[in-house]
């Protein structure tokens, strides 16, 4: 009961992706019903996979991010339509962060990538894939958390916008054009705080 307090409590939307990865393996190591339950309530879309990478749990946020139902033990790596490098090099499912992270029997940190939906939408996200490992040290499974930082990257590129056409109305001599630069420096860094303004 006490662990059960305990996730509880990690399931605020001020949980940190590394607190939700936390559940997401107590959830695949218990397997018990009250920890899946858990799971759900998650803000996050959060799935988990067999040793093979087959898909054996998602939660409702899943179908939101990921545009589409992914289908139990037919979905294999993720749960997305399709994925692509930030450079919009299409990835196959087998080399996207979930396969290597079971392949390579690591967690992955750090990698970014772009989920497309069917509907042709794409969202970029953090992956956050963590091999779970039986008592016996074999891989058992995978989890993995999806954080959505398409809002991040478009407030950064506004904000870089904007310093360039700082640096830019610096440097004429017609005044009218550099307080044009200005007022669009501005309105790139209001766009900018918008985008902050509504991440949870």
């Amino acid at each position: 009961m006490t662990k059960l307090r305990e996730l509880d409590r990690m399931t605020s939307a001020s949980a940190s992706p590394e607190d939700m990865v936390s559940l997401a393996l107590a959830a695949a190591r218990y397997g018990e019903s009250e920890l899946h339950t858990l799971l759900e309530s998650l803000p996050a879309p959060i799935y988990a996979t067999d040793a093979d990478g087959w898909v054996t749990f998602f939660n409702s946020a899943c179908i939101d991010f990921a545009g589409r139902t992914p289908t139990l033990g037919e979905d294999r790596w993720c749960v997305t339509w399709k994925i692509y490098t930030q450079d919009g090099i299409r990835l196959p499912h087998a080399d996207c962060p979930m396969a290597v992270a079971i392949r390579e029997r690591r967690e992955i940190r750090g990698a970014i990538a772009v989920a497309e939906r069917p509907d042709g939408t794409r969202v970029m996200f953090t992956p956050y894939p963590t091999p779970l490992f039986g008592a016996d040290g074999a891989i058992a499974g995978a989890v993995n958390i999806l954080i959505d930082v398409t809002d991040d990257r478009q407030a950064d590129s506004l904000r870089a916008q904007a310093i360039r056409c700082r640096r830019l109305a610096h440097s004429v001599t017609d005044q009218q054009a550099a307080d044009t630069l200005l007022l669009m420096a501005a309105e790139y860094d209001e766009k900018a705080r918008g985008l902050k303004a509504i991440d949870p």
